[in-house]
């Protein structure tokens, strides 16, 4: 080899050992030391209870818990563009949960996606949004989390292929879209203002769903809250881009949050239905605040999209406008299985909303009111919400699509829908969850000594 080669394969070999430590720098994160799991009666009783609070409004126990089995301990299936994720186990058991974790290691994993050996957390965990949460709130989620039952449950293999099931690629993404700077209050807005402004950007974290995300899974900031998709559901947006025939404000935000229904907007379906049921069990200004600064975001409505929710409400209260003859067996089917609750003006739980004011039918794609349609709407214990049966057995693919199209022609003027077909053939093949309007309280016990039972 020449001088010049040589020269030239020095300085080659120097720069693949110097990418590789610093690659190895960016994704390196040292162990925390594992604690003895403390005693529940070792956390105060009213930060347990604030804990409580703030874990409803993440969503905790949906996100980590699969339905019928027990609560906070993981396994629950995230299907990504990427392959399938499994939420982890947060309970205090020392083996397979977070019982060995300081309350040092559990904020790391909260602010930076690192777990207490050091790993790299997939950002399915919205860490993202959880670096906006205060120190205080981080410590009352903890004291909450480790007052719960311990349950030995494993870890289940993610199911990614390389590289992405190597976690240290995962320091890249890290690298790219994540933002560790925390929330910071705006002075010129009220206090009610700054509250529901903190909570939407931790964690309630809305934009992880409502938000469009990018080739890399990461959201879109320039297009925050304009609408995203979540398990074969589409998440409307909730900014100046809504779809909504009539047009959001804070009372009807806070009513549909807090109740999970409102006669202008219709019922919370699919994991909306989990959020308004965890928001059922806080505090009442909480909600308040989060409708009061989503509703500054959607923005005071343009004259004529005031114009066009004052129609459609005009038009809900009017007789009901004659059917279209142009899908006649849609309308046959619309007559005999919705016209008697979505036009008799019933009250609930039979009365449904007035098609007209449904954003599942002027939605950009029909896939929410497929799954309606399909899994219907179930009745909750102890509350007069509405309810709808499914017609997932009792309707073929094509009386599907005839009723889908003459819904979107008679309640929307929005154009027709395409891909009907294969919308309705995913959602059967996926069975699309159930659909509930509040389950009542699903978290714990606040008190340390009422934890949950085998």
């Amino acid at each position: 080899m020449t001088g010049p080669s040589r020269i030239i394969a020095s300085v080659i070999v120097i720069a693949l050992v110097a990418g590789a430590v610093a690659a190895f720098a960016i994704a390196w994160r040292p162990a925390i030391a594992a604690v003895d799991p403390p005693a529940p009666q070792a956390f105060d009783a009213a930060l347990v209870k604030r804990g409580r609070d703030l874990a409803a409004i993440g969503n905790c126990s949906d996100c980590h818990t699969v339905r019928g089995a027990r609560n906070f301990a993981g396994g629950l299936p995230v299907p990504t563009p990427f392959g399938t994720i499994f939420s982890s186990n947060i309970t205090p058991d020392a083996e397979t949960g977070i019982g060995r974790w300081s309350e040092t290691a559990f904020r790391r994993a909260m602010r930076s996606g690192v777990n207490r050996e050091g790993q790299h957390l997939y950002p399915t965990f919205p860490y993202d949004h959880f670096t906006n949460v205060s120190d205080e709130d981080d410590r009352a989620i903890y004291a909450f989390l480790m007052t719960r039952q311990p349950v030995h449950a494993p870890a289940r293999a993610n199911q990614l292929s390389f590289p992405l099931d190597q976690r240290p690629v995962i320091a890249g993404w890290k690298l790219l879209f994540l933002r560790r700077d925390t929330y910071q209050p705006d002075n010129t807005k009220s206090a009610e203002w700054n509250r529901g402004a903190y909570l939407v950007a931790g964690l309630a974290h809305c934009g992880a769903c409502h938000t469009p995300r990018n080739a890399l899974g990461a959201e879109r900031v320039s297009a925050q809250f304009a609408g995203g998709d979540v398990d074969n559901w589409h998440a409307y947006a909730i900014n100046d881009k809504s779809r909504s025939p009539v047009p959001w404000d804070a009372d009807a935000l806070y009513a549909y949050l807090r109740n999970g229904w409102h006669p202008d907007h219709g019922t919370a379906r699919g994991p909306m239905a989990e959020v308004v049921a965890n928001l059922s069990q806080v505090a009442d200004s909480d909600v308040r605040a989060i409708a009061v600064y989503m509703a500054e975001i959607s923005g005071a409505p343009t004259p004529d999209r005031k114009r066009q929710g004052e129609a459609a409400l005009a038009q809900a209260k009017s007789p009901p406008a004659q059917a279209s003859q142009a899908n006649p067996a849609g309308a046959s089917i619309y007559a005999a299985a919705c016209a008697a609750c979505h036009e008799t003006g019933r009250p609930l739980p039979y009365g449904g909303v007035n098609l007209g004011l449904s954003t599942a039918i002027s939605g950009p794609d029909p896939r929410n009111l497929v799954n309606i349609l399909l899994s219907g709407v179930r009745a909750v214990e102890g509350e007069r919400s509405p309810i709808m049966p499914g017609f997932a057995a009792s309707m073929n693919d094509t009386q599907m699509v005839g009723l889908l199209n003459y819904l979107r022609a008679r309640f929307s003027n929005q154009p027709a829908w395409t891909g009907v077909e294969k919308t309705i053939a995913d959602a059967r093949r996926t069975e699309t969850v159930l659909l509930q309007t509040s389950a009542g309280p699903r978290n714990a016990p606040a008190d340390p000594t009422q934890r949950d039972k085998p």
